[in-house]
């Protein structure tokens, strides 16, 4: 996988906390976000603590209808700053269809380019059997399964009070046609200095699997705001060369007032 798409998984799949199928928390409903939310992060490259903006990527959320249900139309969208389009651009495209009822993804839609690559996937998910069809045939999947837009809208939802330091929490990703059973690791609450200001912040690591940038294990680290909006403010992480730094920078149109902001930049 690209870097960029993996920036994306990184900033989404390590925050989602779905767990599995017959436990408590599937179908959770909506309080932390509305339809009409927009935050944008800055992707910074650091080596020997020089930080490098690299790109953009922005999170926007609007209401539709699909086949008579409400859904929440979540679309992700990044892309490399003007410089660094000279030698790797990406122009990425991340949409979910989240049905408001349930939390659960009904539609997921990719379509990246990434220095000439590009992948172009489209996933429906019956809810009623509980599979995933895509142009590659049809897989069978949990009741509470994500895709990795829609598990970040799911997991801030969930109620941090009921953790405590050290808990494991499962969840279930469907990308690339192959079902993932990955887990965040919850440690507690902390003050957190970002670009955009400071923060009272929710912290985790999640299980990454080892691949050609990221090392396996517990190496990255998450932080959301430690309000209801459990707004995601910054992910860092080694890499093969360097590490890398997702920061929120901008918001609007936020459901609750965002009290866990005690000083802005």
């Amino acid at each position: 996988m690209r870097l960029f798409f993996l920036v994306f998984v990184l900033l989404l799949t390590t925050l989602s906390l779905p767990l599995r199928a017959g436990d408590e928390f599937c179908g959770v409903q909506n309080k932390a976000f509305s339809a009409g939310e927009s935050i944008t992060y800055k992707v910074f490259y650091t080596l020997a603590k020089v930080y490098v903006g690299a790109g953009e990527a922005t999170f926007t959320t609007s209401l539709e209808q699909i086949n008579g249900r409400t859904v929440y139309h979540v679309t992700g969208s990044g892309s490399t700053y003007g410089f660094y389009d000279n030698f790797f651009k990406v122009r990425d495209k991340y949409e979910s269809f989240v049905d408001t009822a349930t939390m659960q993804p009904l539609k997921f839609i990719r379509n990246v380019d990434e220095g000439g690559y590009k992948i172009y996937e489209n996933i429906t998910f019956n809810k009623v059997v509980n599979t995933a069809i895509t142009t590659k045939g049809v897989f069978k999947v949990p009741s509470c399964v994500q895709d990795v837009i829609s598990s970040i809208y799911y997991a801030r939802n969930i109620d941090f009070s009921k953790m405590k330091v050290g808990d494991k929490i499962p969840f279930s990703l469907f990308l690339d046609n192959q079902l993932y059973e990955i887990y965040v690791r919850y440690l507690g609450k902390e003050i957190v200095k970002t670009k955009y200001g400071k923060f009272r912040a929710i912290k985790f690591k999640p299980l990454l699997i080892k691949g050609t940038i990221f090392q396996g294990g517990e190496k990255m680290t998450v932080w959301v705001t430690d309000d209801p909006n459990h707004l995601p403010i910054r992910v860092e992480s080694p890499i093969t060369v360097g590490s890398i730094i997702v920061d929120m920078i901008d918001f609007k149109n936020r459901r609750h007032p965002m009290t866990s902001l005690l000083d802005v930049n």
